[in-house]
């Protein structure tokens, strides 16, 4: 990245620039084996007692003396996509937690306060689209006994790495002891690719409601009850896949909700013998053939971090990040 003009290394950014995205350099190392640098890039949540922070789209926060500066700059808010569709934060905020609903929920202003008897911690956290109404630890004050008042642990989900997202409410939570426990990524990618995938979807079964074999082969499905199954089937247009297997289990299952342009995918699971054989892959060709006939033509799904295998499943469908999202529990 470039810093220099004439040729001098410039720091161009000031605390009037908090809640800009930044690009920075830093001194870390000045013994004898000479001057060492490292760079970050992320939006610029707080300039205080010399100390600058700097919350990256990965969720974290760097801490940096600003004695050791020596150069920086206001970058543009977020880069050009250069596939996929197009679509904005709030779009996809929205359209995310539509897929997934919870059982319960309550607005605390701009805020939404969702819950589900525990299942899932994105049906059981703060969606803080917006202003709560109060300040800060107020508002984080009344979502802690809203959460106690139901027995479960409060979270807040929170987003960054796009244009929108929200790197100051992260450096917010931290500053007020709330913890990053859990992160995502969404991806989104144009559908017609994926349903136009060379794959068998003739033993694919599509049904509107997950019977019990469906919810055999799903992880999540530990503590049944009817609030599950809620979660399960809320949505536009809801739509589950099972590819039968020998046992009680199906072979392979997934879920896809359909929402005006989008189709969301979720649940895609496969029997740990029947990997490596395409299954995931006849799944979401299956689910997206329905999708496309029900008129969308973009596609979205999240994959957690560590999940290696599924990543490079959804890289060659072509899908590509859009943001992360984060899950903070109160300390």
């Amino acid at each position: 990245m470039e810093f220099t003009i004439g040729g001098r290394l410039e720091v161009r950014i000031t605390p009037a620039d908090v809640g800009k995205r930044v690009s920075v350099r830093r001194r870390t190392n000045s013994g004898g084996t000479g001057e060492e640098f490292t760079d970050a890039v992320g939006v610029l949540t707080s300039w205080n007692d010399g100390v600058v922070s700097i919350t990256q789209k990965s969720g974290e926060t760097v801490h940096i003396v600003e004695s050791s500066l020596v150069a920086g700059k206001v970058v543009p808010a977020a880069p050009a996509r250069r596939r996929g569709p197009a679509a904005s934060f709030d779009e996809m905020a929205a359209v995310t937690a539509r897929a997934w609903r919870p059982v319960e929920s309550e607005a605390l202003g701009d805020w939404r306060l969702r819950a589900a008897g525990g299942f899932t911690r994105r049906a059981n956290s703060v969606l803080p689209l917006g202003d709560p109404g109060l300040p800060l630890g107020e508002a984080l004050g009344r979502v802690r006994r809203w959460y106690e008042e139901r027995g479960l642990p409060a979270y807040v989900q929170t987003a960054t790495g796009a244009e929108g997202t929200q790197e100051l409410l992260c450096a917010e939570l931290e500053g007020h002891g709330w913890r990053r426990e859990v992160s995502a990524e969404v991806r989104i990618a144009a559908l017609a690719p994926v349903g136009d995938r060379e794959a068998e979807v003739s033993a694919v079964r599509l049904t509107r409601e997950p019977d019990a074999a469906w919810l055999a082969r799903y992880q999540r499905f530990s503590t049944p009850g009817p609030h599950v199954l809620r979660v399960l089937g809320s949505g536009p247009s809801v739509w589950f896949a099972t590819v039968p297997g020998s046992g009680e289990a199906p072979d392979a299952i997934g879920r896809c909700v359909v929402d005006g342009r989008w189709a969301g995918f979720m649940a895609v699971e496969v029997a740990p013998e029947q990997r490596r054989r395409g299954l995931a892959t006849t799944v979401m060709t299956a689910l997206a053939r329905r999708a496309l006939d029900e008129g969308a033509s973009a596609a979205w799904l999240q994959v957690e971090e560590d999940n290696e295998g599924a990543r490079a499943l959804y890289d060659g469908m072509g899908f590509a990040g859009h943001h992360r999202y984060h899950h903070y529990r109160s300390a």
